[in-house]
């Protein structure tokens, strides 16, 4: 019998911009196959009079104000179409409004969603299942056009074959250095830990109160990165186990820690976010969102020159892609689930993404957008903003178990336990794994 699991789901609080990076490959391919096709029913559907609905969304400043442009656009493009946005604060704020909304059967017809929320709004039948929209012969997408979405993301939106959602402010962390820093050192981007270690080491000037490498007060977070990159799993999620207790994983930590120890990294501590630190030169380089390029802009200007590259790697290079999609709420009638269904499709097409991406740092999710004329202009006057799609090859998205959210909180903690120099590796890597299991398995219940 399923349970609605309302407790888990309002106690999500905001994934921010960085959201939460943990590791998860596919569990099933999306690619279109011909069981896929099968699947399909076709859609009888037709929009002869007018539908409005409600999207409800976290986009606020100029990402919301690109998010109203666009959608502008498309209202102006349809006869009988009118897409309403609503803004609900934050992620936190959303996600609680969402399921209060469930509760109350007044869900809106659309909304922002991370993959966790998706599985648990799968498990109660909260979500509608996309796959006969994307394979209609009248309303669907091609082959080639299902196949343009770049594979992290159609793999993060399947379940068991069958598609959920479709990406859309999708960013990945990079490598942000201070190219000042770097001349005077004689410098390149590292490209290994070994070469991340030893830049942090030369840059780190205790005169002039300068840390070579600077993460995010959340690097728990992003510790399943360090780990896959150790050549270490971070979940088995077919078994639901957690795996991070492991050499791969003692090894990330003793070198995120080793840093930290020799005052050579630091986190940004009550800046809060790393991107002011950085801008202001007190760190040589910062890892962080893509996201969090136009902070970083903003932060640098009239202080430092900085440029960004992809991620160093140890034994495997893997890199996280975070963000959420968007999804369609089964409480909508048919005529509002087509309306849906037409709108996703242009917020994800080809010049909608480059749009959005150059106006917010996030990257473009067809792979067809990467030779379009107009993003290649722009990322070749804007290097910083085509480091993300460079790592399409080694990414991955967050894991999508019942729990996740409680899981990645205790292992933030325990990270944050082992940096701050209250817990040992050992200890920490020990309590944060108990933890998460716990999470995990509480969460099935």
């Amino acid at each position: 019998m399923k349970k609605f699991l309302l407790l888990a789901l309002t106690a999500m609080l905001s994934f921010a911009l960085a959201a939460c990076s943990s590791g998860s490959k596919a569990a099933n391919s999306s690619d279109k196959t011909n069981s896929n096709n099968e699947q399909a029913s076709g859609v009888t559907t037709t929009i002869d009079k007018p539908v409005t609905i409600e999207f409800w969304h976290a986009m606020t400043g100029h990402l919301g104000e690109t998010l109203e442009k666009m959608t502008d656009e498309f209202n102006q493009s349809q006869e009988n179409i009118t897409v309403k946005l609503v803004n609900q604060g934050n992620y936190g704020d959303l996600s609680k409004k969402v399921m209060a909304s469930a509760k109350a059967r007044t869900l809106p017809v659309m909304s922002q969603a991370y993959e966790d929320w998706m599985t648990q709004y799968i498990q109660n039948d909260l979500i509608t299942d996309l796959t006969p929209y994307v394979h209609d012969e009248k309303y669907g997408w091609t082959d080639d056009e299902f196949n343009d979405i770049v594979k992290v993301f159609r793999d993060a939106n399947t379940w068991d074959g069958k598609i959920f959602g479709v990406p859309f402010n999708k960013s990945t962390e990079i490598m942000y250095y201070n190219t000042d820093m770097f001349k005077e050192n004689n410098l390149e981007a590292p490209t290994t830990w070994e070469e991340l270690r030893d830049a942090a080491q030369k840059l780190t000037n205790k005169d002039k109160k300068v840390v070579g490498l600077g993460f995010e007060n959340s690097i728990g977070t992003s510790f399943p990165t360090w780990v896959r990159q150790a050549g270490g799993t971070f979940l088995d999620e077919e078994s639901n186990k957690i795996m991070f207790q492991s050499p791969e994983g003692k090894n990330a930590l003793e070198f995120l820690n080793g840093m930290m120890v020799d005052g050579i990294a630091r986190l940004a501590g009550e800046d809060e976010y790393m991107s002011n630190p950085f801008g202001r030169g007190d760190t040589g380089i910062y890892i962080g969102s893509s996201a969090g390029i136009p902070f970083v802009t903003q932060a640098a200007e009239g202080n430092i020159n900085w440029s960004a590259a992809p991620l160093p790697k140890d034994k495997a290079a893997a890199t996280p892609f975070q963000g959420t999609n968007l999804t369609v709420f089964s409480s909508a009638s048919d005529e509002e689930k087509l309306a849906a269904w037409e709108y996703m499709k242009f917020m994800t097409s080809k010049e909608q993404t480059v749009f959005w991406a150059k106006e917010t740092g996030y990257v473009p999710v067809r792979t067809s957008a990467l030779d379009d004329p107009t993003w290649k202009q722009f990322i070749e006057e804007n290097p910083v903003y085509g480091v993300g799609q460079l790592q399409f090859e080694a990414g991955y998205y967050d894991p999508r178990p019942v729990g996740a959210f409680d899981m990645k909180n205790i292992v933030t903690k325990e990270i944050q336990s082992v940096l701050l120099g209250q817990k040992t590796v050992e200890q920490g890597l020990e309590d944060a794994a108990k933890g998460a299991q716990n999470a995990l398995d509480k969460a099935k219940k």
